[in-house]
């Protein structure tokens, strides 16, 4: 029961296919490189903020 629940789940090449038709059809093929910039940027912030509060613990445990 738990294996079938768990298949279920999942997601196969025909759901991912049609995410990426229907992101294309909504941005179109110019846009999405713009908003792959902007979430590869804001990955890297929320990073670079993480860490540097991670160093400041630490510092302050010292």
């Amino acid at each position: 029961m738990i294996s079938q629940t768990i298949f279920l789940g999942m997601i196969g090449p025909w759901q991912i296919a049609i995410v990426v038709a229907l992101v294309l059809l909504m941005f179109g093929g110019k846009k999405i490189p713009e908003l792959m910039k902007g979430l590869g940027t804001g990955i890297k912030e929320f990073k670079d903020a993480t860490k540097t509060e991670g160093e400041e613990k630490i510092e302050e445990k010292k």
